[in-house]
Parts: C-alpha cells; structure tokens; sequence
C-alpha cells in the first residue's frame, strides 16, 4: 500500500503486540503505529483520533474487549477492527463478527503475507460498507424528499381540485345568470320590437318620413340586438345540456328558402347575389326546423357580414348513405388556415380587439357546431384569404338524437380544408342529455 496507515494495536501481551508490529514491518506496511494495553485507553484514542485498523487481542475480550467494542459501536466510532485470537475457532470468529469485528485472525497464523492480507481485505470491506452506508443514507435521503414531494403534490392536487370545484360552481352560476339575463332582456326586447311595429302600422297613425326612418332604426336594432340575447341564451342551454331538439317531418327546401329570404334584405343592402341551389330527390327529413333553419341563418349571417362584394351562394346536395349536404359559399374575406380551430371556440373571433370591423357575440359558430353534432352531423370549412369561405354541413336525413361522441386530435390537410368534429377546441356545452327514442319512418 503506498499511503501511510495509521494502526492501533490493542493487547494485553506485549510479545502479542511486538508480534503484529514485525509482521507488519516485514511485510512492507507504510504505518504509524500505536499500541495500548488495554481497552480504556484505546477507548479514549479513537474518540480523538482515527485510525486506519485496530488489531485486538482476543484475550482481552475476557476482560473488556467486548465492551471496547460496543461502546464504539454506540459512540458511531467507526474503524475496522481485526480479532486476533489464541487459537482457531469458528464459533468464537462467528460471536466476534456479530459484536461488530470487522475480520478474525488466529495468532496462530499470523504472518508478514496473512497479517497484511487480513489488513487489506479488512480496509476494503470497511470502504465498502461506508460506501453502502452513504448509499443508504443518499436513499433514505431520497426517500424521505420523495416523501415531502408526494405530501406536497396531494396538497396541491387538494388545492387544483377545489380550484376546479370553485370553476365548475362558477360556471353553472354563469350559466344560470346568462339564461336569467336573456330571459329578462327579452321581455323589454319584444316589447320594444312589437310596439315598433305597431307604430309602422299605417292604421295607427302616419309617421312622417323621418319619424318611420327613426322607429324602424329602433325595430332593426332591436331585432339585431334580440337575436343576440338568444345567441347567449342558446349558449347557456348548450352549456348546461339543457337544449333539446324537437325532430319532426317537414321539407327542408321551404326551411332553407324561408332563411334565405330572411337574409335576402342584409344581401341587397349590400349589393351582394344570394343564390339557392337544392338538388334533393326527396325534400322531407326528420329533423329539428328551427334549428335548421338557425344554423342556415348563422351562417349567411357571417356570409353577408364578411362579403364586401360577389356572391352568396346555399347549396343542399344529396350524399351516399341517406345523408344530405347544406353548403353555403361566398366571395369574402376568406379566414387563414391557422384560425380554423378557433373560429369555433365560444365567444371567439378572428378579431377580438374592442374597434373591430365586424361586430357580434362570437356565438354563432360554436352554437352551430354543437347543434350539428347533436344531430350527428360534421361541419368541414374551406377558406382561402381574399377569396371567400365555404361551410359544408353534412346531416343525416333521419337524426336519431344521441349524444356527441367524444372528440378526436384535429387535423388539417393541405387543401386548407377543416372538419370541426377534429376540432379539440369544443366547449364543454356539447349536448350531454339530448333525448333518445323518436319513431322513426321511411322518408
């Protein structure tokens, strides 16, 4: 061993101590070597100085040598500690190894080649045994800060999920007021609405010109601003799985000419065409005609608003498997690819700032897709900036009423084409308890 050890020999026999120092002399130890007879005052050493190896006679053990090494077990005294015995014997090696004897040594055998062999192997059995030792103090280390971070991670997820409790109280308190409000503004809002009508009523009176230019400013806004209110009330139905559909037979050409000439002033105002193709081999469905009839006004609505010049155009196809399509395309603004997803998001618009071009809720596409996957259809967009939009519906011709299957990952292709069924962005206001059970016919 090329560093210097620092030995303590413990021996009553001063020919036993001389015996170990020759050995190890002969054997080439570099040490600085110390020598006690007797435990107390190797006791009083190792507490103040630390040695490599401690050799101890084992007739000391007869004495207190046992005690020598307990009380350096209880003080944390740690050094390796070789038993140097009369005579061999297995179940003495064995009763000193479990006191706490590092390794056991006949004086019998000692030697220059087993003494130093003995001193070795007892050096790296102690080396190793403080390597396990710190191994298992890192672990219970380890352990313990494991511990502190599971407690921590249950507080915290304690916390998120009275958070979330928190958030989803105040959700349906949201929803609650928003249905209350729509209600309540309602009222005013029909009054407002009949009473302007009543007013341009020849019957009731005549209004100069710019009186009935002023009330029928007063029905438009009230109207416009009514259909808002029951944007938010649909909302707050959606949200809380309280809207239900109301399927009946009915021809769906009459429905889509009936919006179409609703929204045909908004167009000529404009200057913009508002064209209807229907290309049906049987015109009845099983469906909900309001909600038809909503979800086509929606969309001329954004059609007409993001249109400056061109045309509107509603198509409503036949498609494979007793499924028609409703499309409706124009010469707009056209959305970037990018903004697909959120178009559909509540409350969301491409423009959020407060001195936007195009006013509205931000509603109405995300009331639309939630109406067509309750009646177990798809929204697909296609849009290009500068060219225009087109919204593609495809509908079952008989809705069954089941609820809305759960979302898939959203993709979207390289033709700029968009299927809001992908869209990950839903709220949580997709119908939850729609019906079931309707009769079903032949159409």
């Amino acid at each position: 061993m090329e560093d210097t050890l620092k030995i303590l020999v413990v021996d009553d026999d001063e020919v036993d101590r001389m015996a170990v120092r020759c050995a190890l002399t002969k054997a080439g130890i570099q040490m600085e070597l110390s020598e006690v007879a007797d435990g107390n005052n190797a006791f009083s050493i190792l507490s103040t100085t630390a040695y490599d190896c401690v050799f101890i006679g084992y007739r000391l053990l007869d004495q207190n040598g046992l005690t020598l090494i307990q009380q350096l077990l209880s003080s944390e005294i740690k050094v390796p500690l070789v038993v140097l015995a009369a005579q061999e014997d297995k179940q003495t090696a064995v009763q000193l190894l479990k006191a706490g004897a590092t390794d056991y040594l006949s004086k019998s055998r000692i030697s220059p080649e087993n003494l130093a062999q003995v001193l070795r192997s007892a050096i790296r059995v102690y080396r190793a045994e403080i390597q396990v030792a710190l191994v298992k103090d890192q672990l219970r280390k380890s352990h313990e800060q494991l511990i502190r971070k599971n407690q921590e991670l249950d507080r915290q997820q304690q916390q998120l999920q009275m958070q979330n409790f928190k958030l989803s109280e105040a959700s349906v308190l949201k929803s609650h007021f928003l249905a209350t409000m729509s209600h309540e503004l309602r009222t005013p809002m029909n009054a407002i609405i009949g009473f302007s009508q009543i007013l341009l009523r020849p019957k009731f009176g005549q209004l100069t010109h710019q009186q009935a230019d002023m009330v029928e400013r007063i029905l438009n806004n009230g109207k416009h601003l009514l259909m808002l209110v029951n944007e938010v009330l649909d909302f707050s139905k959606l949200e809380t799985g309280r809207l239900d559909l109301k399927a009946e037979k009915f021809d769906v050409s009459k429905v889509i000419n009936l919006a179409v000439n609703e929204m045909r002033s908004l167009a000529d105002a404009k200057n913009l065409s508002l064209l209807v193709q229907i290309d049906l081999q049987n015109t009845l469905i099983f469906n909900d005609p309001v909600r038809i009839k909503q979800i086509l006004i929606n969309l001329l609505s954004n059609a007409i608003k993001f249109t400056e010049s061109g045309e509107v155009l509603v198509e409503v196809k036949e498609l494979p498997a007793n499924r028609l399509a409703i499309i409706v395309r124009d010469t707009g603004i056209g959305i970037a690819s990018t903004d697909f997803k959120r178009i559909f998001e509540a409350f969301r618009q491409v423009d959020q700032t407060l001195t936007r071009k195009y006013p509205g809720t931000g509603l109405g596409l995300a009331i639309i897709d939630s109406l067509v996957k309750m009646m177990g259809g798809k929204i697909f967009l296609e849009s290009k900036l500068g060219v225009g939009s087109t919204f593609k519906i495809e509908l079952p011709r008989q809705i069954t009423l089941s609820p809305v299957g759960a979302d898939v990952p959203l993709q979207v292709d390289g033709k700029r084409v968009f299927d809001s069924t992908k869209n990950p962005h839903h709220s949580s206001y997709e119908a939850r308890q729609a019906p079931v059970g309707y009769p079903k016919f032949k159409l």
